[in-house]
């Protein structure tokens, strides 16, 4: 198909925003506009305060346009179904401007784990924190 990539994306000054019907619900929004793209989601979990899709890119795509067109129409339709808003957009950021994203090579398996399980990770990192470790 084309290359993976691993990509986050994070809400607005990282808000923790993402969570009850919005969380249960970004997976189906972004699964639907990949398909219409061509573009295959391999894996995906969604934190609080940002999202991890692990994305099957085609080599006529530009991976920083793919993930732009994502980020901008998965905004729009937050914004729709979420919160509300059906016009004029002005002002009403749900994602920030950038965003990360790392080639998927030999480790493929290691990163989908790394995906499954960062829910867990945070917790546990949380945790040594709140204990003052």
């Amino acid at each position: 198909m084309g290359s993976k990539y691993h990509v986050v994306f994070v809400p607005k000054y990282r808000r923790r925003v993402i969570d009850g019907t919005l969380r249960r619900q970004i997976g189906g929004i972004l699964r639907e506009l990949c398909r219409q793209v061509g573009i295959e989601l391999s894996e995906r979990h969604t934190m609080p305060d940002h999202i991890h899709p692990c994305l099957s890119i085609p080599w006529k795509f530009s991976v920083a346009d793919t993930v732009v067109l994502l980020k901008g129409k998965s905004a729009v339709r937050i914004h729709r179904e979420f919160l509300g808003q059906k016009r004029n957009f002005t002002g009403l950021h749900f994602r920030a401007k950038g965003f990360c994203v790392s080639t998927v090579g030999l480790d493929g398996q290691v990163l989908r784990a790394y995906i499954r399980h960062q829910e867990a990770e945070e917790r546990r990192i949380e945790h040594l924190h709140i204990r003052g470790l």
